[in-house]
């Protein structure tokens, strides 16, 4: 089978290249030479090009897209989500269209769901909210209409969505809770008492495999770890395979909600491009339950977890 591959450099991506290159014909898009170096070291061709300008051509054969790029930072303006979530998504599926592509794997997220409310055991029938309040949350939402809108009898397009994906070679939720354990600025926010879902890198993996072949045009797939746990406990976990300690200060959730949005508004009010130390989408995310139901993609894709939450650490556990 030959597959195409968006974001292959990155954290996601780079895992399925590695996993998927074994056993496929693997292609990649890579906007720079060191992204072009390094979806070949994971075992894919690149190709040059960026997102929103992908070629027909570059898609002639391909079988399979699988769509794992995304504007993902916490802070950015509308036009830098909108382009790279949804202007992205838009022209890579007409593209693959126009190239006879037979599938097309969309990586999306619990967040395209997200309005700052708990999210507790969501199946995929839970609606879009009415009103985002995220731009990560809505143009994520808006690429995944599109790309379930875009499935049809040429060509099967779906959403695989994971929650919380941790794991080897993380470059968010790992590397910025060691940053903030080791400045002091680490809080919990209600103690982390909150219960929430996670993925592995590797489950995502293997949901997207199966994605290759399985699966119906036009629905979203919730992929998880099995069981869930709450922030603090995973968080600990997370912290303590590099021998960081997260201790025990916390923050009561309607303060930080509250201080969180004085803190962006003041930002955005006086144009400061850098990151702001906490961001709505963040704070709201870590102060709500998030829990989600895979049910469905175990009987559409036969999905199961291949390694559990304890495996996992103990693959990061950093050498004593």
């Amino acid at each position: 089978m030959r597959v195409f591959v968006t974001g292959a450099s990155g954290f996601v991506g780079g895992h399925f290249v590695e996993t998927a290159s074994k056993a496929h014909e693997v292609s990649a898009l890579a906007r720079s030479e060191k992204s072009a170096a390094q979806v070949q070291k994971f075992g894919a061709r690149p190709v040059r090009g960026e997102l929103g300008s992908v070629r027909v051509e570059d898609l002639a054969g391909v079988d399979v897209v699988v769509h794992a790029a995304a504007f993902v930072e916490e802070w950015g303006t509308r036009e830098q989500f909108w382009s790279a979530n949804v202007e992205g998504t838009t022209q890579l599926l007409e593209a693959a269209k126009k190239a006879g592509v037979r599938r097309f794997i969309h990586v999306g997220t619990e967040a395209a769901l997200f309005d700052g409310r708990d999210l507790v055991n969501v199946d995929e029938a839970h609606p879009y909210p009415a009103r985002q309040k995220y731009l990560y949350s809505e143009t994520k939402a808006e690429a995944e209409r599109r790309v379930l809108a875009a499935s049809d009898k040429a060509m099967t397009a779906m959403s695989i969505r994971p929650r919380f994906v941790w794991g080897p070679r993380d470059t968010s939720v790992l590397p910025t809770v060691l940053r903030m354990a080791r400045d002091g600025s680490f809080a919990w926010i209600d103690g982390g008492k909150h219960p929430t879902s996670t993925t592995h890198v590797a489950n995502l993996v293997h949901a997207l495999m199966l994605a290759l072949e399985k699966g119906e045009g036009g629905h979203a797939y919730f992929v998880a770890d099995d069981g869930e746990r709450t922030v603090r406990a995973f968080l600990t976990a997370l912290a303590a395979t590099q021998g960081a300690d997260l201790g025990k200060r916390s923050i009561p959730g309607p303060i930080a909600r509250s201080a969180a949005r004085v803190v962006e508004g003041a930002w955005r009010l006086f144009g400061v491009k850098k990151a702001p130390p906490m961001t709505r989408f963040a704070v709201d995310m870590m102060s709500r339950s998030v829990t989600v139901n895979t049910l469905k993609a175990r009987r559409a894709l036969g999905y199961r977890p291949v390694i559990s939450v304890d495996e996992g650490m103990s693959t990061l556990r950093a050498p004593t």
